[in-house]
């Protein structure tokens, strides 16, 4: 382990150096120190005094934030705030962080603050021998021809030892035998074995000989790894590959597109037939991952790129290429590729915040450091030359440290709140390469904040929306309010406002104070309230707190509640059953009876469609979806049964289909029991006839009166008519032929619409319509809207209104045209 205090390198030069930096660069830089450290040291370990050799306060180290700034990474290394000390924060392993046999090394940065200083400490990891040589494989098999010649050499598996230097492979040692000897090949990739034969074999004496490498490193102790040769003596071939030349060099640049061709070897054979064919194969010896980067073709001998090339990763790549031919025992050429890898400019520039003050005081003075950044690139030579600049208009710049790519962040003028509140500085940083690349960082820097704004809602009044039969203590809809300011004082608290007439719609309401969502405590009915409005007021967690208040108008909307109701058939039990008897030489097509049924729903809630669930004989009657009429399909025949039983499903047409059942019963019967049948119902229908001409009577003296005032009115309105309003008379085309008389009327800006009462049952009703309903926007009676009722009352007496129609209106306290008429 080093010491800070014997690795520091002093003396007069040096000190003139440090004397230099000091005056140019101020409190904010000091010399490099150095400490060394071997690997798989205990955590905790102390490394050395930094505080001590930066001649730092120890007292005001903690005030001051002492630390190492480590990035994202884990910390390998941290210092004491109470002592100063610098330890090992993390197990150190120097094979996973230093490849290679170089000099490991790190740079750490020691930072501190009031005033704000950066320290560039350099640790060096030590290699320590904790790894045993290992062979790629355990064992390796040679087979060779009984009249091999003494001083041929085989290759031998290269045993790896991650450890560096001293520890790193030393030699490779054979068990005792009479054939066969180590030689050792020094390369830039280490010690590579050849297995030499050192006395001629012969297969008859002995066939198979076993031999045992040990590879050993230079540690102390040594560790050694071992490797099983087996060498069969085989009688062949006498004449092996050979290249042109034993070593090859190719330059290629890093970005070459995958299944390019790189390479073409050659090498050649002066034996005939199979011994004479040859097979390339990359040597076992390589690295695995050279086998993902490059691919070999075995018989053309042509090499091509497999996988991604980056000159970052590693620049440089021997290949060791073994040329076999197909005799026996087949014979082996070695040579060797080097592929150089040419660096090309594809890595942008990365811009690193060390530290950051991302809330400035409006008071600050120019020149306050607000944040330290630095700004690395993964190329080399022009590469990696970085220009660096704020390319926004703000108050700031940046000012370069002692060390190259290391800025300073500060104010170069006052700031005022008042005018900017927040600033977004865009730092790029482009290098010198050829396409350049650039790298853009933005730092987000706010301006301290007051209680000045109030909360702010985007819409006022709020409209919303509720459908009826909500579900009570559920949510229904929010508010929300936005505040300017930041923090507590944007922090919006919500309530409702319980005061005045909406009080008691108010009191079924529930607001959360914190998200605006609003509860409510009942279930709203269409049928009793369409609309109501109440005030929610914000307020922030500024002090003193500022509020606003907004209107919020409700309107609720009808839901498909109303199943529909059967009007005929029903007995005298209330059920929807009913008979009705045919004569037999009744003929296709004739109307038999009619289903009829209404829903209480508006729109498409309360379109009705029939339809056949069950009858007894599907080729004798039909059923039409929209009238409800039953009629037949055919004549009838001697063999038709005498009584059939018809189930008709009636449904809506809302979202959620509501439905109900009448039962028609229909008998077959002689024609002159049907005639019988018909008199007593004629019977019937004389007093009911009596009843209608009574109230023709009515209507015909009341529409006698009524034209008389209308005329009246009529006269006394074109006197004094106004040029605000306007009257014409539209025709309704939002309705198809069902309906037996649609009228539109419009006075100025208000609409009325009267919908005859003789519409049928199961008529389209376009959604939105109001069935049977004159409707009235406006309570206030225009001369224009009286003049429009009148004509409308006038224009429904003469398609043949209903008094019950009439009776419904006139019951109805509240609806306009029945205070018109008491």
């Amino acid at each position: 382990m080093g010491n800070g205090t014997n690795n520091r390198e002093k003396g007069t030069p040096w000190f003139g150096v440090y004397v230099a930096l000091l005056l140019l660069f101020g409190e904010h830089v000091w010399a490099q120190i150095r400490y060394s450290v071997p690997e798989e040291v205990k955590d905790g370990t102390v490394v050395g005094n930094i505080a001590k050799d930066l001649g730092l306060d120890i007292s005001s180290l903690t005030d001051r934030r002492f630390r190492v700034v480590s990035g994202s990474k884990e910390a390998i290394f941290e210092v004491n705030q109470n002592n100063g000390a610098l330890y090992v924060n993390k197990h150190i392993d120097r094979e996973e962080l230093c490849q290679g046999g170089s000099a490991c090394l790190m740079e750490l940065k020691i930072l501190v603050e009031n005033p704000l200083e950066i320290h560039y400490v350099l640790v060096e990891i030590a290699d320590v021998n904790d790894h045993s040589p290992s062979f790629p494989e355990a064992e390796q098999t040679f087979e060779i021809a009984e009249h091999t010649l003494p001083g041929r050499r085989f290759q031998l598996h290269t045993a790896r030892d991650p450890d560096a230097g001293v520890n790193s492979i030393r030699t490779y040692t054979l068990t005792q035998n009479d054939h066969f000897e180590v030689n050792i090949r020094q390369s830039d990739a280490g010690k590579v074995p050849f297995l030499v034969l050192k006395k001629s074999l012969d297969r008859e004496q002995k066939d198979k000989h076993w031999l045992l490498v040990t590879a050993v490193d230079g540690g102390k102790p040594p560790l050694s790894g071992t490797l099983n040769v087996s060498i069969v003596v085989l009688d062949s071939n006498d004449n092996r590959p050979i290249f042109s030349q034993d070593i090859y060099e190719v330059t290629i640049a890093e970005n070459i597109k995958i299944g390019t061709g790189i390479f073409q070897m050659n090498a050649t054979d002066p034996d005939e037939g199979t011994n004479g064919e040859i097979e390339y194969n990359f040597s076992k010896t390589l690295n695995r991952d050279v086998y993902d980067i490059f691919e070999l073709h075995k018989g053309s001998g042509e090499i091509r790129v497999k996988g991604k090339i980056d000159y970052e990763v590693n620049d440089i790549y021997e290949l060791d290429v073994d040329a076999s031919d197909k005799g026996t025992p087949p014979l082996t050429g070695e040579c060797r590729i080097i592929i150089k890898i040419k660096d090309v400019n594809d890595n942008a520039p990365q811009i690193e915040v060390t530290s950051l003050s991302n809330k400035v005081p409006e008071d600050s003075k120019p020149g306050t450091v607000i944040s330290l950044i630095s700004v690395t690139d993964k190329d080399s030579g022009a590469n990696a030359k970085i220009i660096s600049q704020i390319t926004n208009n703000v108050p700031f710049e940046l000012k370069p440290s002692y060390k190259e790519n290391t800025y300073s962040v500060v104010t170069k003028k006052n700031l005022d709140r008042e005018d900017v509140s927040h600033y977004e500085l865009s730092i790029k940083a482009i290098d010198c390469g050829q396409p350049p690349l650039s790298a853009f960082k933005t730092l987000n820097i706010q301006v301290a904040d007051v209680n000045d704004n109030s909360p702010h809602f985007e819409q006022t009044p709020l409209e919303f929306y509720l459908f009826e039969n909500n579900i009570a203590g559920t949510s229904v809809f929010s508010v929300t309010a936005t505040d300017k300011d930041m923090d507590g004082n944007a922090a919006i608290s919500y309530q409702i406002t319980r005061y005045g007439k909406t009080n008691d719609i108010a009191s079924f309401l529930n607001i959360n104070s914190e998200n605006g969502q609003i509860s409510a405590l009942k279930s709203f009915d269409f049928e009793t309230l369409k609309s109501f409005q109440f005030q929610v007021v914000a307020t922030d967690g500024g002090s003193p707190p500022l509020s606003s208040n907004v209107t919020v108008k409700v309107f609720i909307l009808d839901q498909n509640d109303n199943t529909p109701v059967i009007l005929y058939p029903v007995n005298s039990n209330g059920s929807a059953q009913g008979a009705e008897e045919i004569p037999r030489n009744i003929k296709a097509g004739d109307l038999v009876t009619k289903v009829r049924a209404y829903d209480a729903d508006i729109g498409y809630n309360g379109w009705l469609l029939f339809s056949l669930q069950r009858v007894s004989d599907h080729s004798l009657f039909s059923l039409d979806r929209y009238t409800g009429q039953i009629r037949t399909l055919r004549s009838l025949t001697e063999t038709d049964e005498a009584e059939h039983r018809l189930l008709i499903l009636v449904k809506d047409n809302g979202n959620v289909s509501l439905s109900a059942t009448a039962t028609v019963t229909i008998k077959l019967v002689e024609p002159k029991e049907a005639f019988a049948a018909s008199d007593v119902k004629s019977a019937a229908t004389v007093d009911e006839e009596d009843n209608v001409t009574f109230y023709l009577m009515i209507t015909l003296g009341s529409v006698s009166l009524l034209f008389v005032i209308s005329i009246i009115v009529l006269i006394a309105m074109q006197c004094s008519k106004s040029t605000e309003y306007t009257s014409k008379y539209l025709q309704e085309t939002n309705y198809d032929g069902t309906l037996c008389h649609s009228i539109q009327y419009r006075s100025g800006d208000k609409r009325y619409m009267l919908v005859g009462p003789r519409m049928s049952i199961g008529s389209t009703i376009v959604p939105g319509s109001h069935a049977n309903t004159l409707v009235l926007p406006d309570r206030r009676h225009t001369s224009g809207e009286v003049r429009a009722l009148i004509i409308c009352f006038l224009s429904c007496l003469a398609s043949n209104c209903t008094c019950d129609f009439w009776r419904q209106v006139l019951k109805a306290k509240e609806h306009p045209f029945a205070r018109l008429l008491h």
